[in-house]
């Protein structure tokens, strides 16, 4: 299969998720709203709270994280970016009060933001071969760093979870998170963080562009 149809078949997965379970972490693909607040914490490390900052939510769904980040009152303009229609959609109507809040569904209009964070946009590869995912996967997190200027963070499937697990689902890509924190400390920027101690199938890895 090739990624280009990897693709579309994704876009009708995840329009089909949100279309039965709407705007709810079921409607993007995560098990509870308690593992999707799990690794919101996670995801949020990198981000220096102490003075007003943009962020780009880089496949943003509905735009929980931006309602994980307005609970905490922090000062900041939040950008979230998603190439379904329906996810944006969403967004914009639950988020509508918020100045703050913006959609969109084209790369080009995301403007480069203090960060950049993305959460489980790179689990399910359905039939794509994992070697061909892999360099999807690096060649996303070098456009992404594109988008920030201070750090950027995301999170994965590890490669360390239960091989029963992992045998079970094979449309779902578990990556080496040695391998991808070696990734981003070669091509993105020396100061890297590895995170796998949270209690999930997952690692999150951060970087900062700035310290």
């Amino acid at each position: 299969m090739s990624m280009e149809e990897t693709h579309r078949r994704l876009d009708e997965y995840v329009s089909q998720t949100l279309q039965a379970h709407g705007a709810t972490a079921r409607g993007v693909d995560y098990n509870s709203e308690a593992a999707q607040e799990r690794r919101f914490d996670q995801l949020s490390r990198v981000i220096d709270p102490s003075r007003p900052f943009s962020v780009v939510d880089y496949g943003c769904g509905y735009g929980a994280l931006f309602e994980f980040l307005e609970q905490k009152t922090w000062d900041f303009e939040y950008h979230g970016l998603d190439r379904i229609e329906a996810m944006i959609d969403a967004g914009r109507q639950k988020y509508a009060g918020y100045p703050n809040a913006h959609f969109h569904s084209s790369e080009d209009a995301v403007p480069i933001s203090d960060y950049l964070l993305a959460g489980a946009i790179f689990n399910i590869k359905l039939d794509a071969e994992p070697d061909a995912w892999r360099s999807f996967v690096c060649e996303s997190l070098l456009r992404m760093a594109a988008k920030c200027s201070r750090g950027l963070s995301f999170n994965m499937l590890t490669s360390y979870s239960d091989v029963e697990r992992m045998q079970a689902r094979p449309d779902l890509f578990y990556g080496d998170p040695l391998f991808f924190f070696d990734f981003c400390k070669r091509n993105v920027a020396p100061n890297v963080a590895l995170l796998h101690d949270y209690g999930l199938y997952d690692f999150t890895i951060i970087v900062r562009k700035a310290v």
